[in-house]
């Protein structure tokens, strides 16, 4: 086999684990169908990732990186909150969730996963608080380059914008109505502008 650089091969895992993990689910994911998927030796995924808690964890941050790059180079963040609310979830939107319904089945399994195994409810809280952190961070990145002050505090924005995305992404996966999920997504943006109430700063 071909020298790897750690780096490389640790990317190759992942992605793999990735497609396995959205095909199969949680539970039928193993070691060794990561491995098989990846085209490489058990031994080899083994020396990268000693447990199955590790890669998953590797994955729940790759994701994450993947959602912070999408979101980020589509911000267009001086034209105030509401404009950045909803030009930023709706490129979520079509980008990672009506493009990639396997990937958000897999984050939810990862997250009960990690609620119900011992010693993995850190995966949760990791991938909840950096979601959470995402939305705080530009909702407050786009009210501060328009001028903008806010009715609450920016934690809770992302608190809250999170919670209506992952409510609303549960259902889109369950129901498959395109055209429901987007009048229900943009209701949901301006109910969370309106409770932000951006207003130029004094």
């Amino acid at each position: 086999m071909a020298y790897v650089k750690a780096a490389e091969r640790q990317e190759q895992i992942v992605a793999a684990a990735i497609r396995v993990l959205s095909d199969v689910g949680v539970p039928g994911t193993t070691l060794r169908a990561v491995a098989a998927e990846a085209g490489i030796p058990l031994g080899t995924l083994h020396y990268v990732f000693p447990s199955k808690d590790q890669m998953l964890r590797a994955v729940i941050v790759a994701v994450i990186d993947d959602v912070v790059a999408t979101v980020h180079g589509s911000l267009q963040l001086d034209q105030g909150l509401a404009h950045a609310l909803s030009h930023g979830v709706t490129t979520f939107w079509e980008a990672l969730v009506e493009g990639d319904v396997g990937v958000q089945v897999m984050q939810y399994e990862l997250a009960m996963y990690s609620v119900r195994s011992e010693g993995s409810e850190g995966l949760a809280r990791l991938q909840y608080d950096r979601y959470t952190a995402l939305v705080a961070e530009f909702c407050e990145q786009s009210a501060n380059a328009a001028g903008e002050c806010c009715a609450v505090d920016f934690a809770t924005l992302g608190r809250l914008g999170l919670a209506m995305l992952d409510g609303l992404i549960i259902q889109y996966v369950a129901s498959r109505d395109r055209r429901r999920a987007r009048r229900d997504l943009d209701h949901a943006i301006q109910m969370l502008v309106t409770l932000a109430d951006p207003q130029p700063a004094a």
